[in-house]
C-alpha cells in the first residue's frame, strides 16, 4: 500500500524559514519523480518544485532563489526548504510521487505566513 505523508507545516512570520518533509512508503522511491504543489484558498493547485530521479530540479518562478527541493533516497523522503517566506506563500502544500502513469498524492500540510 502506497503512503505519501507530508509534515512540517505551520504558522510563521514573513521572512522566516520552514522545511517541509514528504515521506513515501510502498514505492521504489529512488525511481520516482517527486514534486511539491500548493493550493491557496480560492485558487487552483499550483506546481512549485520538481526533483527527478536523477536529482535534476526545477521551480516555479515565484519561488526560485527562496525554495530548495531535495531528497534522501535512504529515507524515502523529499524535502522542501522554504526561506524568505512571504504571505503569498500561504497555502496547503502537497507532495506527489510520479512514475510513468502512476501518481500518488499526500494529504497536504498547511503553511501560513502572517505577521
Amino acid at each position: 500500500q502506497v503512503q505519501i505523508v507530508e509534515s512540517g507545516g505551520g504558522l510563521v512570520q514573513p521572512g522566516d524559514s520552514l522545511k517541509l518533509s514528504c515521506a513515501a512508503s510502498g514505492i521504489s522511491f529512488s525511481s520516482y519523480f517527486m514534486r511539491w504543489y500548493r493550493q491557496a484558498p480560492g485558487k487552483q493547485r499550483e506546481w512549485v518544485a520538481t526533483m527527478t530521479a536523477r536529482g535534476v530540479t526545477d521551480y516555479v518562478d515565484s519561488v526560485k532563489g527562496r525554495f530548495t527541493i531535495s531528497r534522501d533516497n535512504t529515507k524515502s523522503t523529499v524535502y522542501l526548504q522554504m526561506d524568505s517566506l512571504k504571505p503569498e506563500d500561504t497555502a496547503v502544500y502537497y507532495c506527489k510521487a510520479s512514475y510513468g502513469i502512476s501518481d500518488y498524492w499526500g494529504q497536504g500540510t498547511q503553511v501560513t505566513v502572517s505577521s
